[in-house]
């Protein structure tokens, strides 16, 4: 049997050592780290998730796992039975107790040996209540929204909104004296974004009711002076850093920069909750400026730093933090309306706005109007590979470019027309070009196709607009794979999750990708991959890859994890994501071969915001085929066989994708160049020039 040896640490545990046949054999309690257990232990008991510097986001429950020595440990958590997998891991699904710092007694035997080990969790600040107390009354510190830094015009409203002891009389008290009265409301408690986005159990979405208090400001500073909207921290910021930085050249402890902004009590609103004889205050951590009525107009780069390994691109968004749905090449300007934290929201029309980070705007001198475009006559290039529309705008204004099958649709705003002409024709990919002024300050230019879309991807050109339509690859219904380009993307490192035994999944991913390559060019087609090796690659740099490479599809690999607080033993299985309309049916393809030879769960397809499907110019897919946390599916992705069916299933699935597109082909010459296309223009004002006749400037000839 052995006893425990103690050594000192972060946690409590008890490692087994050597002991003689008289000692005890009850575990005993001690300190040690317990990420990675002694070589002379016979148990190892191991904690992969949460690791120490972890902070968890969960309310009630949630999973530990990691692995012991083999699969004849028995193991308990808090008193709780843990199965334990023939190869030593484990995945246990637990109740987390209401505490920001949690323990969890970890109890393992193997014979005559025992290790207990005490092993905390922090919960994330955010996933805990920030209660402060008053006799009765209390206030929820963690429930006031908004918080941070807001610049608005000085008429629109903010609203102020608290969790507060039901039943209180709630105000807010303002620098300048005044109050602002908040009023309870009730409303269903918040369903946490992970629990929307995984679980499975539709009764988990049916939160009980809160009381909320909730009132309106409009027309007032708060707090200390937030600094420049665009750019720049404030005055105050820059003399606490540069204090900061100078004690720590002198030697002296780095202080937390940020306590030294905070003024007296005085510089911020306060909230007040009384409820009979007692009374709570809480400090509100919100910062307001107001801003001038003067328009302040931003240019976009995603690239401020210099690197050169950016997509060029800044995201738009329809609410700070949300989903993308704008995508505005570096150039693009707008006027700026106002920022909430780390977003500028822009003006895109007068009824469209959209939020893009602060961090990728640059503002131009103070006194600019806002942008508003004229769109100018249109024309078309033929190529090989591609079909090049130019729209001439008098500037760079925000633009949309929504897809549909067999189309693309450009919405300009903050935009008019001129659009005398569109010339094109002499090419069958494209069977018709208009333009239409949608509304007064928004224009629309569609193009229709003959076929399904393959890609795009659009650019400025100075003020012109160019956007470059791929033509779809020659394809063989019997033999659809030969000399096609395929971009193989092992997703990770960095980061990515681990299993249980400390898989990591860039090296399953990699494993995956290698053996699919393989089947891949077995089949005729070429491939390009992102990495071969375990070093880290960036997003961009992996989307550059198979851009520049001329690659026809992209599939990244990946390996899922779930978010703290969803049961990973109904939540797990097989599913595929996309973002563009033209990769669905690759998706689609892709998970149901997969489904067929893995055999797990089907999760279905999803849209995502992925970056590695956000990829225009190429149908992309991003491929979740196993669940890493869990032990069954961990040990199967360390085999080769596993490795196997998982690449066998992606490479069914694009074949059949293939094979699916040169079927809707067969029999049409479309998408090549020749006749089929009138090159007379479409115009709106067609009596201010006369039809055209011969080679069309700007068009191949047929």
């Amino acid at each position: 049997m052995f006893l425990a040896r103690c050594a000192i640490g972060a946690v409590l545990v008890c490692v087994a050592a050597p002991a003689s046949a008289q000692e005890p054999s009850s575990p005993r309690l001690t300190a040690a780290q317990p990420s990675r257990a002694p070589p002379q232990d016979p148990i190892a008991v191991r904690v992969v998730y949460p690791g120490p510097e972890d902070r968890v986001r969960v309310r009630d429950s949630s999973f530990l796992l990691g692995s012991v020595s083999d699969g004849e440990v028995r193991l308990t958590i808090n008193g709780s039975r843990v199965r334990v997998w023939p190869n030593g891991a484990w995945l246990a699904w637990l109740p987390f107790p209401p505490d920001s710092v949690m323990q969890f007694r970890i109890e393992a035997h193997r014979q005559a040996d025992s290790t207990v080990l005490i092993y905390p969790v922090r919960r994330d600040p955010r996933y805990y209540p920030g209660e402060v107390h008053s006799g009765g009354a209390w206030i929820d510190t963690m429930s006031l929204t908004p918080r941070g830094q807001v610049w608005l015009p000085p008429s629109e409203y903010v609203t102020l909104s608290a969790r507060v002891a039901d039943g209180a009389e709630v105000r807010v008290h303002l620098p300048d004296g005044s109050t602002v009265p908040l009023q309870p409301q009730l409303q269903p408690e918040e369903v946490l974004p992970a629990i929307r986005a995984f679980e499975r159990d539709t009764a988990k979405l049916l939160t009980p009711d809160e009381v909320r208090y909730v009132g309106l400001v409009r027309g007032r500073t708060l707090g200390p002076h937030a600094g420049p909207m665009v750019r720049g921290p404030s005055p105050s910021l820059v003399q606490a850093l540069a204090r900061s930085a100078l004690r720590c050249v002198t030697g002296a402890q780095c202080p937390s920069p940020y306590m030294e902004l905070l003024p007296p009590d005085a510089g911020w609103a306060v909230i007040e909750a009384r409820l009979g004889t007692d009374t709570v205050r809480a400090r509100w951590p919100l910062q307001i400026a107001l801003i001038d009525t003067l328009p302040l107009v931003a240019e976009f780069d995603d690239d401020t730093t210099g690197t050169g390994k950016t997509d060029s691109l800044t995201p738009g968004r329809p609410a700070p933090g949300g989903a993308y749905q704008w995508f505005f090449p570096t150039g693009t300007r707008a006027a700026v309306t106002a920022r909430v934290n780390d977003d500028l929201r822009i003006r895109l029309s007068p009824d469209a706005e959209a939020w893009v980070p602060a961090a990728e705007a640059r503002p131009l001198p103070r006194g600019l109007p806002a942008p508003r475009a004229v769109v100018g006559s249109v024309t078309l290039s033929s190529w090989s590979d591609r079909v090049a529309l130019r729209l001439p705008l008098s500037q760079r204004v925000p633009f949309q470019i929504m897809e549909d099958e067999r189309s693309l649709t450009v919405r300009f705003y903050s935009a008019v027309g001129d659009v005398d002409w569109i010339r094109y024709g002499g090419d069958s990919l494209v069977r018709r070009l208009s333009w239409n002024q949608s509304g007064r300050d928004e224009l629309t230019f569609s193009v229709e196709l003959s076929e399904p879309v393959w890609g795009y991807r659009a650019r400025w050109s100075r003020n012109d607009l160019v956007l470059e339509i791929r033509r779809p690859p020659r394809l063989s219904t019997g033999d659809p794979l030969r000399g096609r380009l395929i971009a193989i993307d092992p997703g990770h490192p960095p980061m990515g999750a681990t299993g249980p035994t400390g898989l990591r999944e860039a090296d399953a991913n990699l494993a995956v990708a290698l053996r699919l390559r393989t089947m891949l060019q077995a089949a005729g087609a070429r491939v390009v991959m992102t990495r071969t090796a375990d070093t880290a690659v960036d997003l961009w740099s992996r989307l550059a890859t198979a851009d520049t490479s001329g690659a026809e599809l992209l599939v990244s690999i990946h390996n899922n994890a779930l978010p703290d607080g969803i049961n990973p033993f109904t939540n797990n299985g097989t599913s595929v994501f996309y973002n563009h309309p033209r990769s669905l049916p690759l998706a689609a393809e892709i998970q149901r071969a997969l489904v067929r030879r893995l055999k797990l769960p089907d999760l279905g397809i999803g849209r995502a915001d992925l970056a590695l499907v956000r990829a225009t110019w190429m149908p992309a897919a991003l491929c979740e085929g196993m669940f890493l946390i869990l032990p069954d599916q961990e040990a199967q992705l360390r085999s080769r066989q596993g490795q196997g069916l998982y690449a066998r299933g992606v490479l069914e699935g694009i074949r059949a994708f293939l094979r699916a597109r040169a079927r809707d082909r067969s029999g049409a010459n479309v998408g090549r160049r020749g006749s089929g296309a009138s090159p007379r223009s479409h115009s709106n004002r067609s009596s201010r020039a006369p039809a055209l006749a011969g080679p069309v400037p700007g068009v191949a000839p047929q």
